[in-house]
């Protein structure tokens, strides 16, 4: 047995002792597995149908601290619960855990059982039912990039995080012998995810020393995003378990390149390519240049979505492929958005902005929006950027969390697509950490003027 199961064969497999955990689990505001493990049997006699989480799980930063500001949830409302409710369609095998199984829930408000409206499924799923209203579906991709390193999480830790060594010593973009070295954790990371039903397609050496990539098989937009929270999760765990440390902040050194997460996308509709016109410039059809055009005008509003930390700002930077402006190309990595397959039915945009850090329900949800407003607003597209995009001179996305955070504020175009509660619940996650960090007094500080100041 591999992959997705369905109830009945996981209530063999539990009768058989096959199978004694089921991971119940919620996507956090980070983009994170929460919830709880289950004893199997309880999962299939009663848990199937729902169970609570405290709602504080929608309302924490990185390090689970409980802000207020919320409207949500707040200490003063006394942090209620959330409802679990299992989607039993993602209910797969966890081949890297014994007997274990997984399944995604959606979050549901405890008193009316309706969608929790910033749950980051929620905030996709209402794009993608306002997109199937228009008749299409979207059909994306992500790119999941990483550096993984010679001593473990803990190691790492207790250092104060300072004994940071990639697991290789150079550059490692396509290269096959140092990508053999590292065999014992990426060999695993493949199997076991393709195992669990994931249509990974495959891993390489990315730009730098001790970087990777894994690389996930097109889906529809839903299923997209779940594959890469599942496969983020587990290259934690398999790598945790063979004794190393990864991390997926986008820029842990500042004479690196940062580690991305592309995003490729196209329309369907009744099966086929929406994008695609054999007869226009590119084979871009009128409905792809449209959605384009939304993507780019709108880049800065939906911009916290693909990098919501203050280091996310520090990866956009000349010269390391992460792009500096909200421009288009052809088939051209210097550029916000690139146009890959042109003049083929896989015609489609790929995003380079997001980083390695984001949530992949919110920023596919930000690009969906941007999109359908293209749509709907029939923008034209401008000529595509020629040469090095980093060269031009308009078109900058935002610089830092707080522009970011003012942008997401301001958007008319994201409060009518998603709604203000959802708009004011995320803003305020940007401004917290801009409070977080504004208190702390950094190594930087402290060298440059301990004595010169």
């Amino acid at each position: 047995m591999t992959g997705l199961i369905n109830f009945e064969e996981l209530k063999s497999s539990v009768a058989t002792g096959e199978i004694d955990t089921v991971l119940v689990c919620i996507v956090d505001m980070q983009g994170r597995l929460m919830g709880k493990r289950f004893v199997a049997a309880h999962f299939v006699s009663e848990g199937w149908d729902e169970t609570h989480c405290c709602n504080y799980l929608l309302a924490t930063d990185l390090e689970m601290a409980t802000p207020d500001g919320y409207v949500s949830t707040s200490w003063e409302s006394g942090y209620g619960d959330y409802v679990m409710k299992p989607d039993l369609g993602t209910l797969r095998l966890v081949p890297w855990l014994e007997g274990t199984v997984m399944v995604l829930c959606d979050v549901l408000d405890h008193h009316t059982h309706q969608p929790v409206p910033h749950s980051p499924r929620a905030v996709l799923k209402k794009q993608l039912s306002r997109l199937k209203e228009l008749g299409f579906d979207a059909i994306m991709a992500t790119e999941l990039e990483f550096f993984l390193f010679e001593k473990s999480f803990d190691e790492i830790r207790k250092s104060g995080f300072r004994d940071l060594t990639p697991i290789s010593g150079y550059n490692e973009d396509y290269h096959i012998f140092q990508t053999t070295k590292e065999e014992h954790v990426m060999r695993p990371i493949r199997n076991h995810l393709y195992a669990a039903g994931l249509p990974v397609e495959g891993s390489k050496g990315e730009a730098e020393a001790g970087q990777e990539e894994l690389n996930i098989k097109y889906a529809e937009a839903l299923d997209t995003a779940d594959h890469h929270t599942i496969a983020k999760h587990a290259i934690k765990e398999i790598s945790w378990a063979n004794g190393h440390a990864v991390t997926f902040l986008p820029k842990w050194d500042q004479n690196r390149v940062g580690s991305s997460s592309h995003v490729h996308q196209s329309l369907w509709k009744e099966g086929q390519p929406a994008f695609f016109d054999d007869n226009a410039p590119l084979g871009m059809s009128e409905l792809m240049r449209n959605y384009m055009a939304g993507l780019l005008k709108y880049a800065s509003e939906y911009m916290y979505f693909m990098a919501p930390y203050i280091n996310s700002y520090k990866r956009f930077a000349k010269g390391t492929f992460a792009p500096t402006r909200s421009v288009w190309s052809v088939d051209n990595r210097t550029a916000g958005f690139r146009l890959c397959a042109a003049g083929s039915k896989s015609v489609r945009v790929e995003c380079r902005i997001p980083g390695s850090d984001m949530n992949p329900y919110l920023a596919m949800a930000g690009q969906l929006a941007a999109g359908i407003k293209g749509i709907e607003e029939k923008l034209e597209l401008a000529k595509p950027e020629q040469g090095d995009a980093y060269e031009g001179t308009s078109g900058f996305v935002p610089r830092n969390l707080r522009d970011a955070m003012h942008a997401l504020d301001g958007s008319k175009m994201l409060r009518d697509a998603m709604g203000d509660d959802v708009v004011q619940h995320y803003v305020r996650a940007a401004s917290w950490e801009l409070e977080e960090f504004d208190k702390v007094v950094t190594d930087y500080e402290i060298a440059r003027g301990f004595e010169r100041v």
